[in-house]
């Protein structure tokens, strides 16, 4: 959800934004963690297997729904999300050498055997394929779908540019065939909004495909920042049992994530937090797989 506008409102305007969202009628959708029987996950998201990831059950008038917290009183879980965000425009900076990766990151929650959730860009799995498919087949980690383009969902979404309805669910499924191409094998099938940015419209148009949206309820205020040590004090002081954080993994936009880390985990693990990704939350919270 990373873009260069959000320098001066990602800490704050994100953590209103959840609660905007949340209970807003008319045409803006809200975000609830419903439960239910799951849909049926889209064959470009997913194999069809056995143990298929959960998703939850269409929201009112059949739109897609929305996943924002696991359980809060079924153990002490928290799942660590990280946007893996580049959009669609920013490959000539990236030959320029900006690192829109972070394989320190990456490095870091596989010594200390965290479990994580990482939603990318379709073009971000086009620029690193390497680092996508090693994410994607590590058994950490699951791999879900941030959109191709990060070009929001919604009109007046932090400046960017936006995808028109007819195009939303195209832009959604040209990440997935971004993900088989790097050698992705079995993303799962959740969607984040650039930006966290959604409507009615927008779970309207990607119903069709049969993802569960997948918000949080702990902004880590990441974004732009410099100082991990107030980074890890903003996810600590919100975490509670059921929680998402997000976060980013991205080196030129969220240069302090992987320091703050290595304050977050150990200290969540002293209070006897238990890391898990998105699919066993949803799973938790009533979906069948």
């Amino acid at each position: 959800m990373i873009t260069l506008v959000r320098r001066c409102a990602a800490l704050c305007a994100l953590g209103t934004l959840t609660a905007a969202l949340a209970g807003c009628a008319g045409d803006t959708a809200t975000s609830s963690g419903h439960t239910g029987r799951h849909a049926r996950p889209p064959a470009s998201a997913a194999a069809p297997s056995a143990s298929a990831p959960p998703t939850l059950a269409p929201g009112l008038s059949g739109l897609t729904p929305v996943f924002e917290n696991g359980p809060r009183a079924r153990g002490r879980t928290v799942a660590l999300t990280f946007d893996a965000d580049m959009t669609a425009d920013q490959g000539p900076r990236a030959a320029a050498g900006e690192r829109f990766d972070n394989p320190a990151l990456v490095a870091t929650l596989r010594r200390l055997k965290v479990p994580a959730t990482f939603f990318m860009t379709g073009r971000w799995a086009e620029e690193y394929p390497a680092q996508a498919r090693a994410i994607g087949r590590d058994p950490l980690f699951e791999v879900a779908n941030h959109s191709y383009s990060h070009h929001a969902f919604t009109g007046r979404c932090y400046g960017l540019p936006t995808v028109p309805a007819p195009r939303m669910r195209a832009d959604m499924e040209r990440a997935f065939a971004a993900f088989r191409a790097a050698g992705v094998e079995r993303p799962v099938p959740y969607f984040r909004f650039p930006g966290g940015c959604y409507d009615q419209r927008a779970l309207r148009a990607l119903a069709p495909g049969g993802v569960t949206a997948v918000q949080w309820d702990v902004v880590s205020g990441d974004a732009f920042a410099t100082d991990s040590a107030a980074v890890a004090r903003q996810v600590l002081d919100g975490v509670r049992p059921g929680s998402v954080v997000v976060m980013h993994c991205t080196r030129s936009a969220a240069p302090a994530t992987e320091r703050a880390l290595r304050t977050i985990i150990p200290k969540l693990r002293e209070r006897g937090f238990r890391f898990v990704r998105v699919s066993e939350q949803i799973r938790a919270a009533g979906a069948r797989g």
